[in-house]
């Protein structure tokens, strides 16, 4: 049986489990054990304790990094970011003025000071810093939240997002009519359309709008904020997780390019998203890709403000289109696409600083890697080889990343001739002593007998010439791919830590090897991807003597859910348990209940108009065939696979006699965030797959 350490333990804590109770809580005193665990490997509280690292932004002189740095707060059951700075000889210190909580930290255009977001003073608002990080002054005090802001060149305006009324007059009114929704004796209300309830919140009827606030020359909030996009029924950023990715302002200062979405009451039934201009000073907003159906995002103004480039999809509904990097003026006049023939889904995209290239990120065979594209001839080129990029910058030539892998976290990272040289070495002290284990590549022939990746990991404890248990870890999406990176929620160097070997598959509608090979899974979510797993999973057997095939779970989340209780029904005999977190059990049910209505673009159509389809590819037509035991996993604010999915999946089970058990996570989305709650959730997995996988 794998051993770990900090998990439950006891007589007491297994009566409990197998009685069905709710795992033993942990009091705010009991403090996260950083050790490795019995197999020399990764723990889960090594693993949710560990520093996370981000959002590397350049000094406008280009000798410094500021960056982000994620810690857990074990007591408060919360995480809270820090401003670092990577000084001009690499030395690395976190800003003093972080104290009270950081995100969004940028530049200010002359590098004299540093502008924020932080919760310090009861809400979110914009502060500064200057340019050492000793003191941090409030900028904005207003009645709403800020969740995101951009800065103009000159220093002299602020362009916020704040979520609020349309039809309110000033930003008091949407205070004022919070407040009422928040205190009214009724909690009654009505809808009209969707959607209903984005991500895990039920929609209140606010708008994100974008607003320009005037600063005085100490660089202060003077006035009141001017909404530029007054009267549009429209949000910028996009909800649930838009960023300022999604606006910016011209050079010049005199306009801002914004993505939105105006359709009214049908826009919850399409993706077609466009671009907007609007002047600074107020005026009317101008649809600039009003010619394209497809999603337009991403709009970037060149250096020299002439020339505007975004990405541009070609297919309206269909997920996992890849889009195309289209230039023109600034108008979005004479526009070409540069990138016509490369299908590799770009995004993140930014100019070069002297405006002759442009930056993209991109997965690419299972790698997630910054590209850079000449801005004349379309050439594409890797900046980076392997690895997971998340994040980066370039200021005068200079290039930083936000750079991680299977073998360790995010570090904040620079580009130099042959290779990259690393600036940052956080949660070095924790990993010194564990073992992460390297993934090892292989491919096979999968659907159709076309090329399908995937990787292997040997547990922390390897011996040649010993046999080891094996967990089979299938990915969400599904056109989410595994790349070379460091995950906090599907690690496989957790499952290594407790004494597994783990088996991964970039199935067909992976991105990253081609439009045609992500777009294979259309109308074929519960076969062409089961074949590759089938496939994957005898090829990697087959290779690795080591790995003991009769002692093996596989486990998987939303659509990796989704493939679990598939396999459950229709390939169970090589598994002694599975496991199923945020799982689909009856797929018309999800896509008439799910947050964004348009995945049903997935299955060519909606439920009622492609019912064959639907029950073939619908894991509840198969359940008068599952036997192996299942641990469900769900969270009550998952509004992606709303939690009646999993309900329904462990009644099937419970009805049928099955092993299983149900863990409900009532605080937490489609996500696992708060770090108690994650490491609970880590533990009754990894329990579960030592209850079956034992010898």
């Amino acid at each position: 049986m794998a051993i770990r350490t900090g998990l439950l333990a006891g007589a007491a804590a297994l009566a409990m489990l197998s009685a069905g109770a709710p795992a033993l809580a942990q009091t705010p005193a009991d403090a996260p054990v950083l050790q490795p665990t019995a197999h020399g490997g990764l723990s889960l509280d090594q693993l949710a304790m560990m520093e996370r690292v981000s959002d590397p932004r350049l000094s406008p002189d280009g000798r410094r990094v500021l960056y982000n740095v994620r810690t857990t707060d074990w007591a408060g059951n919360k995480a809270s970011g820090a401003a670092w700075i990577v000084e001009a000889d690499g030395a690395t210190r976190r800003l003093a003025a972080s104290d009270g909580g950081v995100s969004s930290a940028r530049w200010a255009p002359d590098g004299q000071s540093i502008y924020f977001l932080s919760a310090r003073g009861g809400s979110s608002q914009v502060w500064r810093m200057d340019r050492d990080g000793n003191a941090a002054v409030q900028v904005t005090t207003l009645p709403v939240d800020v969740t995101a802001f951009r800065l103009s060149n000159d220093g002299r305006t602020l362009v916020l997002a704040l979520p609020v009324f349309v039809d309110c007059a000033n930003l008091n009114c949407t205070r004022d009519r919070l407040k009422a929704q928040a205190t009214a004796v009724s909690s009654v209300r009505g809808y009209d359309r969707l959607p209903l309830r984005p991500w895990d919140s039920w929609n209140d009827g606010r708008r994100s709008h974008l607003f320009a606030l005037q600063l005085n020359a100490s660089g202060l909030a003077a006035g009141e904020p001017r909404d530029l996009m007054a009267g549009m029924d429209a949000d910028t950023p996009s909800r649930p997780q838009g960023d300022d990715g999604e606006f910016a302002l011209t050079p010049d200062g005199r306009s801002v390019i914004f993505q939105t979405q105006t359709q009214g009451r049908t826009e919850a039934f399409t993706n077609n998203v466009d671009v907007f201009s609007v002047p600074l000073a107020g005026g009317t907003a101008v649809n600039l890709t009003e010619a394209n159906t497809a999603p337009d995002t991403n709009a970037v103004v060149s250096p020299d403000g002439r020339r505007l480039a975004w990405l541009a999809n070609r297919r309206e509904n269909v997920f996992g289109d890849q889009a195309v990097v289209m230039v023109g003026d600034l108008d979005g006049g004479n526009a070409r696409a540069l990138t016509p023939d490369w299908d590799r889904g770009p995004g993140n995209l930014r100019w070069r600083s002297d405006g002759k290239a442009l930056y993209v990120l991109a997965s690419d065979n299972g790698q997630q890697k910054l590209f850079e594209i000449d801005a004349r001839s379309g050439a594409v080129r890797a900046i980076n080889d392997g690895g997971t990029v998340s994040g980066f910058d370039e200021a005068g030539g200079r290039v930083v990343l936000a750079h991680e892998t299977f073998e360790g976290p995010s570090q904040v990272v620079e580009v130099v001739s042959g290779g990259v040289s690393t600036l940052t070495r956080h949660n070095a002290e924790t990993l010194a002593n564990t073992t992460l284990t390297d993934g090892e590549l292989f491919t096979f022939a999968g659907w159709n007998g076309e090329r399908v990746q995937g990787w292997t990991f040997k547990p922390a404890d390897y011996v040649e010439g010993r046999t080891y248990p094996v967990v089979y870890l299938i990915h969400g999406g599904p056109k989410s791919p595994f790349t070379d990176g460091w995950s906090y929620r599907w690690n496989p160097q957790v499952y290594t830590g407790a004494g597994y070997g783990v088996v991964m598959i970039n199935f067909h509608g992976s991105p990253g090897f081609g439009q045609a090979f992500t777009d294979s899974i259309n109308d074929h979510w519960g076969d062409r991807p089961l074949e590759d797993l089938q496939k994957g999973w005898a090829a990697a057997l087959s290779a690795n003597s080591w790995m003991d095939g009769d002692r093996a779970c596989a486990l998987g989340a939303s659509y990796g859910g989704y493939m679990v209780n598939m396999i459950a029904g229709k390939w169970n005999g090589p598994f002694d348990c599975l496991v199923n977190h945020a799982g689909v059990f009856d797929v018309g049910q999800l896509m008439n209940a799910m947050d964004i209505a348009t995945f049903i673009a997935e299955f060519g159509g909606s439920s009622w108009d492609r019912a064959d389809l639907y029950r073939e590819f619908s894991p509840n037509t198969y359940v008068g065939d599952w036997s192996k035991p299942m641990l469900v996993l769900h969270g009550s604010r998952d509004f992606r696979v709303p939690v009646e999915q999993g309900l329904g999946t462990f009644s099937a089970l419970q009805r049928r006699g099955i092993e299983s058990r149900f863990v409900h996570v009532p605080d937490e989305n489609h996500w696992v965030l708060k770090p108690r709650n994650w490491v609970e959730w880590q533990r009754e997995i990894l329990d579960w797959t030592d209850r079956y996988t034992a010898e």
